[in-house]
């Protein structure tokens, strides 16, 4: 694998990078935000491209942290198609006129005039149809590019597809780590065969993954850390668009370097072995 080979189509025939930045617990507190605004610089630095906020990240805070830092990138060079940012509407926003409303805070928040991808942060009470009328409208303000879900599984996207307009899903942001690898008895299959990304969040379980005894000698063989490990094993798979979070440098290099790492069958039946597949359906993890 190499950094220019990692990409990932989107149904409209669009290829995003397989890895990106995640940004759940950011803008939590004033006191790091300068550090995190700094991180996402650093990453965008490094050559990450799509990053990944929430209007529920902090209230806010994270769309605004990730805001300051893309307008100084974008002020000393870098342009603004180059990037691909993505976020997310609350629940008991999914309606047409409170979805206009929250998309506009999360825009100027965020201190772009489109959103590349807008997705619903989980199922609540808002019907789906009304939700996707909310994305249509968005769409033709121009706010948002696309649209997708988040936290859906297989019989949440068939009852998507039923609504009018439904099949237009760009994606689906979901729980996926070694630990975490439900998806893979149907979601994942279902969303490969439409070109929909499955955004893989906690990848390593936040940070969990990085001490598993289990991936070390894995990690050993290829000089690497076990956090290496487990984002090469996801970024590999086909139609994954991985997301840590990082806010150290080192820690957003080494997740950057994990797109060289190339693991062979040996190392993937050593991480079978201690991070079983799915051999029955499960109820779709979340955090």
């Amino acid at each position: 694998m190499s950094e220019s080979t990692l990409q990932v189509s989107l149904p409209d025939g669009a290829s995003w990078p397989a890895l990106g930045l995640g940004t759940w617990r950011m803008g939590e507190s004033p006191s790091s935000a300068a550090a995190e605004e700094a991180a996402v610089r650093t990453a965008l630095e490094i050559g990450y491209r799509l990053i990944d906020t929430a209007e529920m990240y902090g209230e806010g805070g994270a769309e605004s942290v990730v805001g300051r830092a893309l307008r100084g990138a974008l002020n000393t060079g870098l342009k603004r198609d180059e990037l691909i940012v993505v976020s997310k509407v609350y629940p008991h926003n999914a309606g047409r006129a409170a979805m206009r409303s929250a998309c506009e805070r999360s825009l100027r928040r965020l201190q772009v005039e489109q959103i590349d991808l807008y997705l619903l942060h989980w199922r609540g009470s808002v019907p789906l149809a009304e939700t996707v009328l909310g994305f249509e409208d968005l769409q033709r303000r121009g706010w948002i590019r696309r649209w997708g879900v988040s936290n859906f599984d297989v019989d949440d996207l068939h009852e998507l597809d039923a609504v009018p307009g439904g099949t237009a899903c760009s994606a689906n942001q979901v729980y996926y780590s070694l630990s975490e690898r439900g998806v893979e008895f149907a979601l994942a299959g279902v969303q490969r065969a439409r070109s929909m990304p499955l955004m893989a969040y906690s990848p390593i379980d936040q940070g969990a993954l990085a001490g598993a005894a289990a991936l070390r000698a894995v990690a050993a063989r290829h000089s690497a850390t076990p956090a290496q490990v487990a984002l090469a094993w996801l970024v590999a798979h086909p139609g994954v668009i991985v997301i840590p979070k990082a806010v150290r440098a080192d820690h957003l290099r080494h997740n950057w370097d994990a797109m060289r790492l190339q693991l062979d069958d040996p190392d993937r039946a050593a991480i079978d072995a201690a991070f079983p597949p799915p051999k029955r359906k499960r109820d779709l993890a979340m955090i």
